[in-house]
């Protein structure tokens, strides 16, 4: 579906699965005159366990049958495992589109604690990348900053945003890692640097050995993304016209609800 050239063109937000609405959520709020096409590559999910290359290739190839099906204004990967990977391929790639990525908030992290000490909740792939440890060469050098991979979580959140049950254990024992007492310190700040993450927020904070800032970045990259985005005076959002795509092609119908509670076609 290509945007007619009276309307205006929609915001792609992509992620492997269904935790990139939390970006979505907040990209909303601050573009309200936009459509939006939120993509899952649940087909691919979940990627931290996926090999680079391969990894790359499967997203660069999506991209090019999805901007030419959609021709959105602008994509928001929702996604650190695939921005911190693939961020510098789509945009060489695709020169004419903007990309705007989602990478662990190391920065904001490091301006904020007091203890000092930083953990960085992520994906395998997420922690592994050279990405993420020039985020903190480059901003976190003061910090003692922990990087916690975690295997299960992206899934655990998943089942948990469908509204399955998950167990306090398992999710303990997945978060546990975050938490550092040293020097008389304690940890104050974890980066969900995963957009699944923050639907599992208060969880965490209930089994949390003490209280500290769960850092969510899905409002920075909504504001980054607005920034970027021409605002049309008067403009008027077509009814019907926000929709969710799914590679596998098969949502089941806790998913398809789901996208129906955040005002999306399936």
């Amino acid at each position: 579906m290509t945007a007619a050239a009276n309307e205006l063109k929609p915001v792609l937000v992509f992620d492997s699965g269904i935790g990139g609405l939390t970006v979505l959520r907040e990209a909303r709020v601050l573009m309200p005159e936009r459509s939006f096409i939120y993509v899952a590559d649940d087909a691919g999910f979940p990627y931290g366990s996926w090999e680079e290359q391969a990894l790359k290739e499967r997203i660069i190839g999506l991209f090019g049958k999805l901007l030419q099906d959609h021709d959105p204004e602008i994509c928001i990967i929702a996604c650190n495992t695939a921005f911190t990977l693939v961020g510098a391929d789509l945009r060489a790639a695709f020169p004419q589109m903007t990309f705007v990525g989602t990478v662990p908030a190391i920065k904001p992290a490091a301006e904020r604690t007091r203890s000092g000490l930083v953990s960085v909740l992520a994906t395998p792939g997420t922690v592994k990348r050279a990405y993420t440890r020039d985020l903190i060469q480059s901003f976190a050098t003061q910090c003692h900053v922990r990087l916690v991979g975690s295997e299960n979580l992206a899934r655990m959140a998943e089942a948990y945003i469908r509204g399955e049950t998950v167990s306090d254990e398992a999710v303990l024992a997945e978060i546990d890692q975050c938490f550092v007492e040293k020097d008389g310190g304690k940890t104050d700040i974890v980066v969900l640097a995963c957009t699944h993450y923050p639907f599992m927020a208060n969880l965490f904070r209930r089994l949390a050995p003490w209280p500290v800032d769960w850092l969510d970045p899905a409002e920075a990259i909504a504001r980054r993304a607005r920034s970027l985005v021409p605002l049309v005076a008067d403009a008027v959002h077509a009814e019907n016209s926000d929709f969710s795509v799914f590679t596998s092609g098969m949502p089941d119908f806790p998913t398809r609800r789901l996208m129906q509670g955040f005002g999306l076609r399936a």
